[in-house]
């Protein structure tokens, strides 16, 4: 029974990882597209100083 508990408890921490990754790609994505947005939309008065977003 415990063999059986401890591959169960490793499959669930598997699942969970791969999720959280998954979700963690997902969100790399969305900040990805926001700094390229970033780019297009800003004005060109000034060097830096065009951009929308500080960093």
């Amino acid at each position: 029974m415990v063999p059986l508990l401890i591959v169960l408890l490793v499959v669930l921490a598997l699942f969970g990882a791969g999720f959280a990754l998954n979700l963690l790609w997902w969100i790399a994505a969305i900040v990805l597209a926001v700094w390229l947005l970033g780019f297009v939309m800003r004005s060109g008065s000034g060097a830096g100083r065009g951009r929308w977003y500080r960093w």
